[in-house]
C-alpha cells in the first residue's frame, strides 16, 4: 500500500510545492485536485486546482510526469467533487464538461483513477432519479472505459449544510445504493472511493462494506469521523451538525481493524489522508501538521493492522 494525501487541504501551494513537501515527509503519492480555475463552488475544499485539465495538453502532462518522477511521488488519482445530477441542467452541464475533461487529463497522464460523486437533486429521492443517473452517467463510464480510467465514486452523502438539505448532493451512500448503481451502470471501470468516515455515522459497518465491495474498490480515502454524542442526543440523527471529520487517530474510527481488513481483502492499491479537521484549517502550517500528524498515525496503525 503506498500512502499519500489529498492536495485540496493545501490550495495555496503550486503542484511542484506539493509534492516537495510531499516527498520530504515520507508521502508516497498523491491525489490531485483538478477543478476549473473558474471554479464559482465556495464549499470548503472546493476549487483547488493544481493540475488545470482545461488547458492540458501533451507537453503538459510531459512536465507534470517530470515532476512526480523528480520528487518520486505519484498520483494516486485526480480530483473533482461537483454534483453531475444538480437540478438546474446548465450547471449540470457544466460539470460534466468538464469532468470528461478530467477523465481525458487522466489519460494523458497515465493516472488510471478519477474520483468524483454521482451527484443528487436534493429535493428528490433517490428512487426517482435514477433514470437520470442512467442519462448522465452512462456516457461517463463510456468515456471512461475507452480511456482506460477507473471512476471512484466516493461514498459521501454531501449533507452538512441547509443548502443540501434534505437529501444531500450525492447518493451513492449506502450499500443498497452502491447495489443499485452497479447493476444499472456495470462495469468494470465503475467503483467506489471508499471512504469509511462517511459510513459510521450513518450507522453502516464499515468492516462488513470493506469486505462485500472489495471488488469495486478503486480508491480509498482516510478521514476519521467523531460523533458528537449530546448533540446527538439533543438534535436527533435527522439533525446536522452533530458529527464532525477528523483527522485519523482523533475520531471514532477503529483504524488498526480497518487496515487489518485491507490486508485481508488484498488491497494493495493507494490509500490517501484527506483533511477536512477544522482544527488545523487556520494557517497553512496548521494544514501541513495535519497531514504529518495524520501520516505519523496512519503509518503505524498500518504495522498493526499488518500482525
Amino acid at each position: 500500500m503506498q500512502l499519500g494525501f489529498a492536495t485540496a487541504i493545501l490550495p495555496d501551494l503550486s503542484l511542484e510545492e506539493v509534492l516537495a513537501f510531499a516527498a520530504e515527509e515520507g508521502f508516497e503519492c498523491v491525489e490531485v485536485m483538478c477543478w476549473p480555475t473558474d471554479a464559482t463552488d465556495q464549499r470548503r475544499y472546493a476549487g483547488v486546482t493544481h493540475i488545470d485539465v482545461a488547458r492540458l495538453d501533451e507537453a503538459g502532462a510531459r512536465e507534470v510526469r517530470a515532476l512526480t518522477e523528480r520528487y518520486g511521488v505519484g498520483i494516486s488519482a485526480l480530483g473533482y467533487y461537483p454534483n453531475p445530477l444538480a437540478p438546474d441542467q446548465a450547471e449540470s452541464d457544466t460539470y460534466v464538461t468538464h469532468l470528461e475533461r478530467v477523465i481525458d487529463a487522466a489519460a494523458l497522464l497515465g493516472v488510471d483513477v478519477v474520483n468524483t460523486f454521482i451527484g443528487r437533486d436534493p429535493a428528490e429521492p433517490i428512487e426517482a432519479q435514477w433514470q437520470r443517473v442512467e442519462a448522465v452517467w452512462r456516457p461517463l463510464v463510456a468515456r471512461a472505459e475507452a480511456a482506460g480510467v477507473k471512476l471512484g465514486i466516493e461514498n459521501c452523502p454531501m449533507l452538512f449544510t441547509l443548502d443540501e438539505w434534505p437529501g444531500g448532493k450525492n447518493l451513492a451512500i449506502s450499500p443498497a445504493v452502491w447495489d443499485e448503481l452497479f447493476e444499472r451502470l456495470p462495469s468494470a471501470n465503475l467503483g467506489l472511493n471508499f471512504d469509511p468516515s462517511h459510513l459510521v455515522w450513518q450507522k453502516i459497518d464499515v468492516d462488513r462494506a470493506l469486505r462485500d465491495y472489495a471488488e469495486k474498490l478503486v480508491h480509498v480515502h482516510l478521514k476519521d469521523e467523531r460523533v458528537d454524542e449530546d448533540l446527538l442526543y439533543r438534535r436527533g440523527i435527522l439533525g446536522l451538525g452533530w458529527h464532525y471529520p477528523k483527522i485519523p487517530g482523533l475520531g471514532d474510527i477503529d483504524w488498526v481493524a480497518f487496515f487489518r481488513t485491507l490486508r485481508e481483502i488484498g488491497w494493495e492499491r493507494p490509500v490517501v489522508i484527506e483533511v477536512e479537521d477544522r482544527e488545523f484549517e487556520d494557517s497553512l502550517e496548521g494544514r501541513k501538521e495535519a497531514i504529518r500528524r495524520s501520516g505519523r498515525y496512519v503509518r503505524t496503525v498500518m504495522e498493526f493492522g499488518n500482525r
